[in-house]
């Protein structure tokens, strides 16, 4: 009888520590959630739409980045991106905006940000 007392406590203590590390879990998860961002930002030399989509596809790769939308193709184009600045901030989504390949040719980097 003892020993199924002291099991009992045990088995208590261990699920009223899994409620308390779920909860807290749980309340971390709610605030990376609730803490999205969104940047409008303006990109020169894009000459095609197959260049929105590089680009756009580009940033929605970055952990953090939750959409990256553009409008019509320009001398500048104005990208919409919605990200989550605990996880990534807007100067790597800059970079990666930059850093995104050319599509006539892929050795070039010819997407600059208009400040």
């Amino acid at each position: 009888m003892k020993y199924l007392n002291i099991f009992s406590l045990a088995i208590i203590f261990v699920l009223a520590s899994a409620t308390t590390t779920l909860a807290q879990k749980t309340e971390d998860k709610a605030q990376v959630i609730s803490s999205t961002k969104t940047l409008t930002t303006k990109v020169k030399g894009i000459t095609c739409s197959s260049d929105l989509k590089t680009i756009s596809a580009n940033v929605e790769k970055l952990k953090g980045v939750k959409a990256c939308k553009a409008g019509k193709t320009g001398p500048t184009t104005a990208f919409e991106v919605s990200y989550n600045p605990a996880l990534i901030t807007e100067k790597e989504i800059y970079s990666a905006i930059q850093g995104t390949p050319g599509c006539k040719s892929p050795n070039d980097r010819p997407y600059q940000i208009k400040q």
